[in-house]
């Protein structure tokens, strides 16, 4: 009886231990330890709440590093106990609130905590930050008044403009009078795709009184930005987004009762906004437009019409008015083939406005006539499209006659009329008095030449000039196998065509990027024949391509280009701007090879 007591009691034992550790396992499976997020996709100026929740308390929780965000709030802790039907439910959650520091794809990565003695991790997660959205739905923060009380806002000069009319956006933050803004810094800065753009810069921010949304605001102008449409169609002018510093008024009062403020920053965007270019009409589209929009005026002057062979003159091909005076290409005079004409220097004296640019440019071409008579210039044509009058103009230049007074007579030589210079002689009878009847000759003395001081130096000159011969080839043989010196002066002529302008810019980095793009336009222009609005650089890398043009000298191409458009809105120092110029040289010299 007592060993049948002893087993029972034996198995009664054997039966809670192992319930007791189906219980443990039980315990141990069902722990869950899981992050959520309240979005995977959110727009640069939106929020993000991630949550790290577990259904068993545990110890020495540490999330992760949260890179590419920036911690708002957080961590808060929120905990739920209950029992239901005699089950007991328990969850704990750490909760952050984050905002994104730049656009991209990203990874949240894993959290860890202990529970019952073991490490539990939580599963990484991807998340999208695009650019900043029109509506932010962010959570609500104690930055909510920062959020209600700042308003970036782009205003669009035009809604409906012409292909190569000028756009102005003007970018303003409001800010409501119960904060204050101490300071700010760009996030993202808006790259106008298909827009030729020119900054105008603010050099003071002063404020303002105005109203936002019915409500008294001040508010401050931040950047003007002049857009030049190269596509027609909808384009897109990408949000600007800030970061901006304020103090923000609390309950808490000092000791003198003065309220007491406390600092923090919001992501503010300007929205995304629409414009529908429209394109220029064919129907009285002249042959000889060149991409000109605007109100201008046009002229062809020279700096003398009357000289002599071998001086030289200036004729000065010149637009001036109010449009794009940057995108087009000037029109070439016809001259005269007997006339040397050099290349011609390129000028602009532009200054850009809200209301677009303003000034004008020019060609000045210096002639050279060698031989007498007169030539003329015959007029040339302007074309532009004024987007006031939706009408296209023709501005023709007067015909300019030059005479050469004195020098060498050509039959070759390219005058008005030849005839015209023939005079007709009327006998006087006094034609032959300079013939002198009395001559009063004299004889002249005989000097020997054989044996003189001249006969020998002309006898051993031969012998002298041979060292400076061998010299002579040696040094242009020397200059012919200096493959790379060549190359050198190759780049330097090509960059003192097209690049003469930014050249003169350097140190001056506006100047000097908005010239040196132009520069490369031209030499584009000159060599594919292609329009100003067909200039994307997928349109360029295409047209490259198909002429089988090196990669290496396209990339080449399209990063100086890129260092143009990023010159507008960072700082660029003259050893930068010496290494671009080189490098356009570098580049247009090669493309010059292949094209």
């Amino acid at each position: 009886m007592k060993t049948l007591r002893g087993n029972i009691w034996l198995i009664l034992g054997i039966l809670l231990l192992s319930g007791l550790h189906s219980h443990a396992q039980e315990e141990t499976e069902g722990i869950e330890f899981v992050m959520n997020l309240s979005k995977d996709k959110l727009g640069l100026n939106e929020r993000l709440r991630v949550d790290f929740t577990m259904n068993k308390d545990g110890d020495n929780f540490k999330p992760p590093e949260f890179e590419n965000f920036r911690v708002v709030m957080g961590p808060s802790q929120s905990i739920s106990s209950s029992w239901v039907n005699g089950k007991r439910s328990f969850s704990k959650t750490y909760s952050y609130i984050l905002v994104p520091t730049s656009r991209g794809n990203f990874t949240i990565n894993q959290a860890t905590i202990e529970i019952d003695g073991q490490t539990y991790k939580t599963t990484p997660q991807q998340v999208e930050v695009t650019a900043a959205v029109d509506k932010p739905n962010d959570q609500k923060t104690v930055d909510d008044v920062a959020d209600e009380s700042l308003h970036l806002v782009a205003e669009v000069s035009k809604g409906n403009p012409y292909l190569n009319e000028a756009v102005t956006v003007v970018y303003k933050l409001y800010v409501s009078p119960n904060i204050s803004v101490t300071n700010y810094r760009p996030l993202d800065n808006p790259t106008y795709n298909n827009f030729w753009s020119q900054d105008i810069p603010v050099t003071k921010h002063t404020a303002q009184n105005g109203t936002y949304e019915g409500k008294p605001y001040r508010y401050v102008v931040l950047k003007r930005v002049v857009l030049y449409p190269q596509k027609a169609g909808k384009l897109d002018i990408e949000p600007l987004s800030l970061e901006i510093f304020v103090d923000v008024p609390t309950n808490r009062r000092d000791f003198f009762g003065g309220r007491i403020y406390t600092s923090t920053s919001k992501t503010v965007s300007a929205g995304r906004r629409t414009i529908n270019v429209k394109p220029l009409p064919e129907a009285g589209k002249p042959e000889n437009f060149s991409g000109a929009v605007g109100d201008f005026d046009f002229s062809v002057t020279t700096s003398k019409t009357q000289l002599n062979a071998s001086e030289s003159l200036q004729a000065i091909v010149e637009v001036s008015g109010k449009g794009n005076l940057k995108l087009f290409q000037l029109p070439e005079p016809e001259l005269p083939s007997s006339l040397e004409v050099y290349d011609p220097e390129y000028d602009e004296d532009i200054r850009t406005y809200s209301s677009g640019m303003e000034g004008k440019v020019s060609n000045n071409y210096t002639i050279v006539p060698s031989f007498r008579g007169k030539y003329p210039i015959p007029s040339i044509s302007f074309s532009y499209f004024n987007p006031e009058t939706g009408s296209y103009r023709t501005i023709d230049s007067e015909e300019i006659n030059i005479e050469v007074i004195e020098g060498p007579s050509s039959g070759s030589a390219t005058t008005t009329n030849p005839a015209a210079n023939k005079q007709l002689v009327v006998p006087t009878g006094e034609q032959f008095h300079f013939i002198h009847l009395d001559p009063n000759l004299a004889p002249i003395e005989v000097n020997r030449f054989f044996g003189s001081r001249l006969f020998f130096l002309l006898l051993l000159a031969p012998l002298l000039l041979i060292p400076i011969a061998i010299f002579a080839f040696k040094k242009r043989e020397a200059i012919a196998s200096d493959v790379v010196g060549n190359k050198i002066k190759k780049a330097n002529r090509l960059a003192r065509k097209y690049l003469s302008t930014a050249k003169k810019e350097l140190g001056n980095k506006e100047a000097f990027y908005v010239a040196l793009e132009k520069g490369l336009h031209n030499y584009l222009k000159a060599k594919l024949h292609i329009e100003t609005s067909e200039f994307s650089k997928d349109k360029i890398t295409g047209i490259l391509s198909e002429k089988k043009v090196e990669k290496t000298d396209i990339d080449g191409f399209i990063g100086l280009l890129t260092s143009c458009e990023m010159a507008r809105y960072s700082p660029f120092s003259n050893v930068q701007m010496q290494q671009d110029y080189e490098k356009a040289s570098e580049v247009i010299s090669n493309l010059d090879k292949q094209l």
